[in-house]
């Protein structure tokens, strides 16, 4: 019954049975409208988003129409990473299970001549980067001269990485009357540029974005500063214990919130671009087999994991473009389970969130930070985050436990928090004084100032207080 749901649009039988063992229930979307065009021998450009389903459309194709398994290859595809080429062969081999084609990935970081041996054994599918298959090319051992089918997964991305140039090169040494089919999350003028330029009149599929295979992924935002994200992360990770990748903006930061988890003993793994590709490698198999659970990433070397148990993602720096957040959040909710995205927002970026929801039509509600369990300490500890609490000019308010009963005004009070806490007049904005206490406006720049040597003074014996106003 599951494999007719795929016979039906024409995936060829050895592949639909392929898909039953892969736990696949029905054709999704994307692959129900595409495939069958693909099937006719058709270009194709299909604009899809993370969890759409884009390998098992363009593999059906594939394996629907190259011949039974030859020596040299019939279709390669070519992906932005090394990660995704490694990920798309991988799900080629599962497509091709009673097929018996054999797909290798090609790409950049290891062994050429390791490759080059896998190669010379037979292939009928190629998975590759742009760069190291344009090497292969131009060393004479990868012969594209049979290829029938050619697939461009992630076109946004390679074209973002600068590697239109080893893509036109390779495109112009295939066979002309090849089928091409181009696979991206958006369309900006390079990818259709690509398109009209190297493809025969092709046909435009898109899925548009409530369709998107998001709806298990309960989507939340908390308001955090800088300083104290790793406190926020530290709770959920204790309390929820997720199996989660972490994705952050750059490689240092991966490298320095690796390094703090590791000085708060969290097991975790980090993956980035200036990594070797063998540790890359293992540290995706590791966290693939559950030997760890937590995994720091920046998006180019997340991009393609494919990863079904994945339970948490965790923005901990907010993408600044919404395309970069559904890459992001589709490695969870996936294979019919539940999943939970997480983002960081600090102040400023909260307009992120406004946006994202107009522009997907998805909720991201707000959530507070989980409370730690009654009795239990917290393994990273919150601090003041005067730049989070700070207002747009850069003024914090502090409240102060003296006032008009201890004989204060407003100038009396400034002129005692300029001499005892050493605070620039300039820096002390407006003044409320209160009965016992009163609320005053000073620059974040001098936050410390005020909570710590302010807190060592005494006026007629009484310790001074002092607290941020929420």
């Amino acid at each position: 019954m599951m494999i007719s749901k795929f016979t039906d649009i024409g995936i060829p039988e050895e592949v639909a049975r392929a898909m039953d063992d892969m736990g696949w229930e029905e054709p999704t979307p994307i692959q129900v409208s595409a495939v069958p065009i693909g099937l006719t021998g058709r270009d194709m450009f299909a604009q899809a988003q993370t969890g759409t389903g884009k390998t098992g459309c363009y593999g059906s194709i594939i394996l629907g129409k190259i011949d039974v398994p030859q020596k040299v290859p019939q279709s390669i595809i070519l992906a932005p990473t090394r990660e995704l080429a490694v990920q798309v062969s991988e799900e080629m081999s599962k497509l091709s299970k009673y097929t018996g084609h054999v797909c290798i990935p090609i790409y950049g970081g290891a062994s050429i001549e390791g490759q080059i041996k896998q190669l010379k054994k037979g292939a009928d599918i190629i998975a590759g980067t742009p760069g190291r298959v344009k090497d292969m090319m131009s060393r004479k051992e990868l012969n594209l001269s049979a290829i029938k089918v050619v697939v461009l997964d992630e076109a946004d991305r390679m074209l973002d990485m600068g590697f239109i140039e080893d893509i036109e090169d390779i495109l112009r040494m295939m066979p002309s009357n090849r089928q091409t089919l181009l696979m991206s999350a958006t369309m900006p003028e390079g990818v259709k540029r690509l398109s009209y330029d190297y493809m025969r009149d092709p046909k435009e599929i898109s899925v548009s974005r409530d369709e998107v295979v998001l709806d298990l992924t309960k989507q939340y935002y908390i308001s955090v500063g800088r300083r104290n994200k790793s406190w926020a992360l530290s709770r959920i990770l204790d309390i929820d214990q997720p199996k989660a990748i972490i994705f952050c903006q750059t490689k240092r930061m991966v490298d320095m919130l690796i390094e703090r988890l590791d000085q708060y003993k969290y097991v975790a793994e980090a993956i980035h671009g200036d990594m070797p590709q063998s540790k890359r490698e293992k540290v995706l198999r590791d966290f693939k087999e559950g030997r760890v659970q937590i995994l720091v990433a920046t998006d180019v070397a997340a991009r393609g994991l494919d990863v079904d148990d994945i339970s948490y993602v965790i923005n901990y720096d907010m993408p600044e473009d919404v395309e970069t957040y559904i890459h992001r959040i589709g490695r969870t909710g996936r294979a019919g389970k539940e999943g939970t995205a997480v983002s960081f927002v600090t102040a400023e970026e909260e307009h992120l969130v406004h946006e994202f929801e107009l522009r997907t039509g998805m909720e991201i509600t707000k959530r507070e930070v989980p409370d730690a369990e009654e009795g239990s300490k917290d393994t990273i500890r919150m601090v003041v985050d005067f730049d989070q609490a700070a207002d747009v000019f850069g003024m914090v308010k502090f409240e102060i436990n003296l006032g008009k009963k201890d004989g204060f005004g407003k100038v009396g009070l400034s002129e005692f928090i300029i001499r005892n806490a050493r605070i620039r007049e300039y820096s002390i904005g407006n003044i409320e004084i209160g009965s016992t206490s009163s609320v005053v406006e000073v620059h974040k720049d001098f936050g410390r100032k005020m909570t710590s040597d302010l807190t060592k003074m005494k006026f007629d014996g009484k310790r001074i207080t002092v607290n941020v106003v929420q």
